[in-house]
């Protein structure tokens, strides 16, 4: 399922990271929780990643 998920601010790739259970944009430097095995793909939701 993640192959067909995409950024929704850049429309790139996401990588999964299992201890934090988010969703890395790496290209917008955001990191997108999952919340009950539900992606919330929402930018105003995502946590912004340290530089």
């Amino acid at each position: 399922m993640l192959e067909a998920l995409v950024c929704p601010e850049t429309q790139g790739p996401l990588t999964w990271d299992a201890e934090r259970q988010e969703l890395i944009s790496k290209a917008a430097g955001l990191a997108y929780p999952v919340r009950g095995g539900i992606p919330i793909m929402l930018v105003d939701e995502a946590r912004r990643l340290d530089p």
